[in-house]
Order: C-alpha cells, then structure tokens, then sequence
C-alpha cells in the first residue's frame, strides 16, 4: 500500500518518542492516561494520572536519574505491567538513557547473563524480582550501581520516591527536558526470547519505533475515548510500542490483576479495546462459549448469528442488540482486540466478529520495532496477516514453485543490528533489507500471508515441504487438545529422512478419570479423520500425549528447539527401559 493510497487522517508524522508523548499531553492534557488500583487496607481505590501529570513524573524522575550520573547511560527494567514500568521506560527515552527491558520469567542466572551483556548501568525492578536482584547483587558480577525498586521497600530507593525528589532538581530538569533526541542512536537494547545461549540483543532507536507508531494511528481505529488494558507484557516489543500507540490515542490504560481475573477486570473498568496474545484470546472466547452453552443458548445463538450475518451484507447490523447480553459478560463495551506475538485462530476471529467484536492482527518481529503488516477494521482477509504498512517496503523473495518465499522488509523500523554480534547482523541484514526467516506470499490485492518460520520447515526425503504451523492451527480446533507441536522425528536408519509426528497436550477437564491408553486412542482416532482432509504427505503418523504444557517464551511461543530436546531425551529414556 503506497503512502498516496492512504488517508493519513492528518496525523503528523514523529522523529521521536519524545514528540509522541509532548504530542499526547499537548492533545489531551488532563484527560486520564492510567488508572491505577491501589489497595487501602481492605479497600479498594484508584489513583488517576492525567496526561499532563504524566509527562510531569517522566521530566521529574528524568531529572533525579540525571543527578545520579544516569544520564547517556544504560538502566534496564524487570517486572510486570504497571505504571512504575512505563513512567521508567519513558524516562529513559526521552533523556537520551538506553533503555533495557528484560522478561520478568528469566531464572536468576539468565538475568544475570542479560545484565552483564547489555552493559546495564542501573535496573528498576518489580518487588517481586527481590530475590533474584538480591542474589545477583551477592555475586557482584555486574556494573550495576544502582537498584531502584517500582515499590517503596527497604534498603532501596524507589521510582515514587525519585520522582518526589526530582521536582526540586531545577538545573538537572532543565536539563533533562531540553535533551534533544538523536533519532537514529540506539535507544533500546531488547533480547529476543530464547536461552541466554540463544538470544540476541536487538538494537533499536526512536525513529523506528516513532514510524511504526505513526502507521498504527493511520491505520487503526483506536481514539481518546477507549479504555485499554495492557495484557502483552511491556519487555516485549510488540507490547511496549502497543503502549506508547496507545499513550498516542489519548488511550487510558488500566492493568490486569492476573489471567484469572480477565473477565472481572474487563467488567470492573469497561474496558474497550486491548491487545493480546492469540492463546489468551482463545481462552476468552472459550469462556463465552461455554457460558453459552452453560444457559443453554447455543442453538438460539448459531440462529442470531446466522440472521445477524446475512443482514450484514446488506448493510443491517444488529450485533449490539441482538448479542448484547454476551458482550456485557466481556464488560460492556469491548470492541476491538489487536492480536500479536503469534498467529491469531481463524476461528476464534470469526466467532468474536459475529458477535460484534472485531479482532485485527499484527505482524512483525523485534528487529523491525515491531509491525510490518496489519489487518484494520475495514481490511481483514481470511487466512492473511493484513497489508503491509505503507511506509515500508515488503518483498518475498527466493520464491518456490507455488510463490511462497522468504519475507524480507526495509524501512526506518529495520533495527541496527544484534549487539556485538556482527556476524548474526550480517547474516540478516543484506543492502539495508532485513530478512526475517519468516515464509510467506503476497496476494494479487496485496495482502501478505505467512505460511511458517523457514527454520521450523519440515522437509521430508521426496523433497516436499510441510508447515507444521498449518497443520497446528487445524489440530488445535479440537476440542480435546489444549496445544500441540507438530515436528519431524528423525528417522534411526535414515537421518535424511523424518516420520511426521505431533505432541499432544490434551485437554483434562474433558479426560478425567481417563487412562492414558483410551485419551491416546480417543485422540488418535481423531487425527486419523483430520489426516484424510490433507494429502498423503502432510498425514501425521506418530502421537505422543502428555497433561504437561509446552515450554514457551513469555508471549506463549512455543520453544521448538527446547520441546525437541526433551522429545528425544524422553524416546532416549524408553529404549533404555525396553
């Protein structure tokens, strides 16, 4: 899509985060940018921080950052989703401070690694990491000379506190605020998920992440009256960019009490839009279902759906009416979902689209900061990832027999590279297009499809080609099956050669009291009538189970290469036993 197709809807463009959020408090100055539960005693209340106040706490910590000597330094971030987060990452950004966000979910000695490799200065942490920051505090093999908690506790200074501090900081708030932004400096420095063995630190600057914020405000349909909740978590990309999209919109953003607690949360703050990863949007729209069905409406509610639909396509819609009882389960005014981090399931978007919440998805990746494509309210197409954004550039090359080839992109959102790690840079990065191991085609109308990850390809002795993410997505629709990977086990008298095999977690509500032979039976039967909807070749033919569920990244990717090792580590143990 080229930049004079488009209505820019006239949105300027930014250099800087810096301008988006002067932008933001220029636009909606007192209106509420986060509201905070704060419990007192047994009681609930709720703090509320205008946009005004906002950038207030930001230029304050800033200036009290700078008075310990942060400033042109590295200050990395550990915790959940809160406001402490954000106000710490945004003061990074706008003070010329590289910011490091880290995963809350990292074992102390990957923490520790991360630390050290990203030449952290100071780090802001959730009380929860206590333990961990305490012990790598012990070991002394940090530069860390700094260690602010998001909550005030003992022995450590806090971001309230710090913030409190810095309204008295004249000079260093002077000059924390005239700091001018170097648009295309590394900014940030974020791992890619993976092992510490395995992960990259991606380099990042303001540019890239200011461009595709600007493409998000064109593109989506996200204003100053929605209320968000921000669920995918602020180390990961795709998160943090979302938030200061958000921040943008003049959004006000609350924050989840937990997965558990979704449904009550939606209810408690009205919630009208968010963005989330596709196994929570699953487990949602699972739980309208069997609520449905629960009151016994599933039958009245396929008939709705079915009169609903057909007066769509002469322009009559009657979701909100006819469906309203559902959606006011969700809190009563949620509209639209943005999915990231993972392919979204085709039919969980059609069934929360029938009942009058539109779900778009993104795609992109760390290095390009992060989207590459989207679907809008008014562009989405079955089976595809959306158009790619109008101020990219998006190709498919080394192309197959069928077009299916390599994804790679160009644009400012490209990174600059994998910190000190030139030659897996220059294994991506070719001529300024970044090659994003991702398969995929672009369609005649211009929309981009994504078929698999190169490296996950499964290619069998006869040369043929296998996604096992096209045969996952189908298996998950059963009913009896949480998740699965779909894999290639290699062969033992012929290493070139690989039986298509699945593992299996299966659904334990529904097997309860089961033995493991009759789920394995009752499961297998089913992939055996799946396998008759493929060709010969793409028919799985070995099955493992397990009530375990798979290792994952912390936005509920599957960890193949971990899964892989543990696969064969288990057959490794059973020909022992035999």
């Amino acid at each position: 899509m080229s930049k004079n197709e488009i209505n820019t809807k006239g949105i300027k463009e930014y250099n800087n985060i810096k301008e988006i959020i002067y932008r933001a408090k220029e636009d909606y100055n007192d209106k509420i940018a986060f509201q905070i539960k704060v419990k007192v005693g047994k009681e609930t209340e709720y703090e509320y921080i205008t946009y005004t106040q906002l950038l207030e706490d930001i230029n304050n910590l800033g200036a009290r950052l700078y008075q310990l000597g942060y400033k042109g330094k590295r200050i990395a971030i550990i915790g959940k989703n809160r406001y402490e987060w954000e106000l710490a990452h945004l003061a990074n950004l706008l003070g010329g401070i590289i910011s490091i966000p880290l995963d809350k979910d990292l074992q102390v000695d990957e923490l520790e690694s991360s630390i050290i490799r990203s030449k952290a200065d100071a780090i802001v942490f959730d009380p929860k990491q206590l333990e961990k920051i305490e012990e790598i505090k012990s070991r002394k093999s940090t530069k860390l000379q700094e260690y602010i908690c998001m909550d005030e506790i003992e022995n450590y200074k806090n971001v309230r506190q710090l913030v409190n501090e810095g309204k008295k900081l004249k000079k260093e708030k002077e000059e924390f605020v005239n700091y001018e932004i170097e648009d295309e400096k590394m900014s940030i420095l974020l791992f890619t998920s993976g092992t510490t063995s395995m992960s990259k630190a991606v380099m990042l600057n303001q540019r890239g992440i200011a461009t595709n914020v600007y493409g998000l405000r064109v593109l989506e349909d996200i204003n100053s009256n929605d209320t968000n909740i921000a669920f995918l978590p602020f180390h990961h990309i795709f998160g943090s960019t979302c938030m200061i999209y958000m921040l943008s919109c003049g959004v006000k953003t609350v924050f989840s009490d937990g997965l558990k607690y979704i449904q009550k949360n939606l209810n408690e703050y009205h919630v009208s839009v968010f963005v989330g990863v596709p196994v929570l949007i699953e487990a949602m729209y699972k739980a309208v279902i069997k609520e449905v069905e629960r009151q016994g409406k599933a039958k009245l509610v396929k008939t709705m759906i079915r009169i609903s639909n057909a007066l769509r396509k002469v322009g009559i819609d009657i979701r909100k009416v006819v469906f309203k009882s559902i959606i006011n389960a969700l809190g009563g005014k949620l509209r639209e979902i943005v999915s990231g981090g993972a392919p979204a399931d085709a039919t969980v978007s059609k069934g929360f689209s029938d009942l009058g919440v539109t779900i778009v998805q993104g795609y992109g990746l760390t290095e390009t900061s992060p989207v590459i494509a989207a679907e809008t309210p008014t562009q989405i197409k079955a089976g595809s990832v959306g158009l790619p954004f109008f101020n990219q550039k998006v190709e498919i090359v080394d192309k197959d027999a069928d077009g299916i080839g390599q994804i790679r992109v160009k644009g400012p959102n490209v990174m600059l590279g994998y910190y000190e790690m030139e030659e897996k840079t220059n294994e991506v990065l070719k001529d300024g297009w970044f090659y994003t191991g991702d398969l995929g085609y672009i369609d005649d109308e211009g929309y981009l499809f994504i078929t698999g990850r190169s490296k996950n390809l499964i290619v069998l002795k006869n040369g043929k080609k296998i996604f096992p993410e096209e045969l996952e997505a189908v298996l998950q629709r059963l009913d009896e099956i949480e998740e699965c990977m779909v894999y290639g086990l290699p062969q033992k008298d012929n290493e070139n050669d690989v039986k298509l095999s699945v593992k299996v977690v299966y659904n334990k509500e529904m097997f309860n009291n089961f033995e493991k032979y009759d789920i394995y039976r009752s499961i297998w039967e089913k992939i055996k009538e799946i396998n008759k909807t493929f060709p010969k070749y793409k028919h799985i033919v070995n099955l493992t189970i397990t009530d375990q569920e798979l290792i994952k990244t912390s936005t509920q990717k599957v960890k193949r290469q971990e899964e892989m090792k543990l696969i064969l580590k288990e057959m490794e143990g059973e020909q022992k036993n035999v």
